[in-house]
């Protein structure tokens, strides 16, 4: 499992990364990635952290991604379900912290 959170810069990742810890322990997971991006609301397909994520779908090195909330993929509806769409191409799932609807 890789644990993700999208930051402003200059912002500190770590309270929104101890919320995806609580996941990872809730669920019993074993985590083997935790990174974030510091680019603000930016098109996650331009995310460097995100496209490693992506590649340790393919490589089968993780199975998922946890993130706070939808917010940590796209505050755009569409490209949060595009996401979602190339998540689960790559055999992948993204599990939120948060419900969908909250931020």
């Amino acid at each position: 499992m890789a644990r993700y959170t999208l930051v402003e810069p200059g912002q500190d990742p770590a309270e929104r990364l101890a919320q995806t810890q609580a996941v990872l322990m809730r669920r019993g997971w074993t985590q083997s990635i935790v990174t974030f991006d510091n680019t603000g609301n930016s098109d996650p397909a331009v995310r460097p952290q995100m496209a490693r994520l992506f590649t340790a779908l393919c490589d089968r090195d993780i199975h998922g991604i946890i993130a706070v909330s939808q917010v940590d993929i796209s505050t755009f509806p569409q490209v949060y379900t595009d996401t979602l769409a190339i998540l689960r191409a790559r055999g992948g799932f993204l599990d939120l912290a948060r419900d969908e609807c909250s931020l």
